[in-house]
């Protein structure tokens, strides 16, 4: 973004407020607060900026509950100055309120969802977005995965396109993990589902020196590895896949020692700390053990870099959500570099309050599973080179 010459020229600014409402009130604005840095560089230089997002999945359809209103109300808070909001995205009433601003204003247009040609990358929509500005800038890593109007179609409208500050942050930790990062380098994926990160697990594979595994998906490895999982999640169909990983990785791709089970999947249901290898009829694991927190702090301790995806146990329930919360602790408490991403992982470094010891904080976690996984991202590709 330094690259650009702002001062009085109009820059479409594709930001990334998809935060949640309750009764037209923000309940949670990290996001927000996010894009700032982006904002007040290019206020600072003379910009008019004109701001689009998406809030929800309003389906190409009008829906007051979903408006960008309230989130120009809380924009306007932190920047301490007025933050236009138009309650269209294109046409003659967006036309004329850009064609108001001044050097150093803003307007915030309305939920680019509300209309269908921006998930279908609509060139139409696309161009008529494009008037709005003379240059672009790109600062919604969330939506970088997604060739939409507004992250993809309209860009090529621009001769100039760049990635704002925080885009920029998000590539460099991505980027380092992938092509230069610091040894030890040790990662921890979690969540639900193996399939969910295959592509992640053999690209990280290729990288790492130890990939500790949690979560639902350690099940699948360890059903694999010949264990009883008892009524854990396992995904029957990606066995052999696993088992396939756990040979070509060896040594590097660690699995849990220990792990809480339950008798259901209930934060009231009866629970014990057992070893892996033991699980009794009909329960199921649902977080990792004390015994597995410290073997994967210690590796944690040791390494240089840390890149963390997804929780350790069903973190939404407080009675598993104690590896997680201990894990991102040792995380913060490390001397390495860190990289938090996924909604779960971002929310337990904020519960275990330590959010402000991580290095880096993804607000990206699909996007982010996909650089990973190295695949390009429409929203960056399209971006021009300086």
């Amino acid at each position: 973004m330094d690259a650009l010459e702002m001062t009085g020229r109009r820059v479409f600014v594709r930001v990334d407020f998809n935060v949640p409402l309750k009764d037209g009130i923000v309940q949670e604005d990290t996001r927000i607060r996010a894009t700032l840095p982006t904002l007040k560089q290019a206020l600072d230089k003379g910009a008019k900026l004109v701001l689009g997002s998406h809030l929800g999945r309003p389906k190409g359809r009008r829906r007051p509950e979903l408006s960008l209103a309230p989130v120009a109300e809380r924009l306007s808070e932190h920047l301490g100055k007025p933050v236009g909001f138009c309650g269209e995205t294109v046409g003659d009433t967006v036309d004329r309120e850009v064609g108001k601003l001044a050097n150093g204003e803003m307007l915030l247009l309305e939920n680019l969802r509300f209309y269908p040609g921006e998930t279908d990358n609509d060139a139409d929509f696309a161009r008529r977005l494009s008037t709005t500005a003379e240059l672009y800038v790109n600062d919604a890593f969330g939506t970088a995965h997604r060739a939409h109007a507004s992250t993809n179609g309209m860009v090529r409208h621009f001769k100039q396109a760049a990635a704002g500050v925080l885009m920029e942050k998000e590539l460099h930790y991505l980027d380092m993990a992938l092509t230069d990062p610091p040894h030890p380098f040790t990662a921890m994926l979690g969540g639900a589902k193996v399939s969910d990160k295959i592509e992640v697990v053999r690209s990280l594979l290729e990288k790492v020196d130890r990939l500790l595994i949690g979560g639902g998906m350690a099940y699948t490895f360890l059903r694999a590895r010949g264990l009883p999982t008892g009524k854990s999640l396992v995904e029957e169909d990606k066995v052999e896949l696993a088992k396939n990983l756990l040979e070509e990785a060896g040594e590097k791709l660690v699995l849990p020692l220990d792990h809480i089970v339950a008798s259901k999947f209930d934060a009231e249901a009866e629970h014990r700390v057992m070893p892996i290898s033991e699980i009794p009829d009909g329960w199921m694991g649902l977080d990792i053990g004390p015994e597995t927190v410290a073997a994967y702090g210690d590796q944690i301790r040791a390494a240089k870099m840390i890149l963390w995806n997804g929780p350790m146990g069903v973190f939404e329930m407080e009675p598993f959500a104690k590896g997680t919360v201990a894990l991102a602790e040792v995380i913060a408490a490390s001397d390495g570099t860190s990289v938090v991403g996924g909604g779960d992982s971002v929310a337990a470094v904020h519960q275990a309050g330590v959010a402000d010891r991580i290095t880096h904080i993804s607000t990206g976690g699909g996007a982010s599973l996909e650089f990973l996984a190295g695949e390009k991202l429409p929203g960056v590709e399209v971006l021009t080179d300086a």
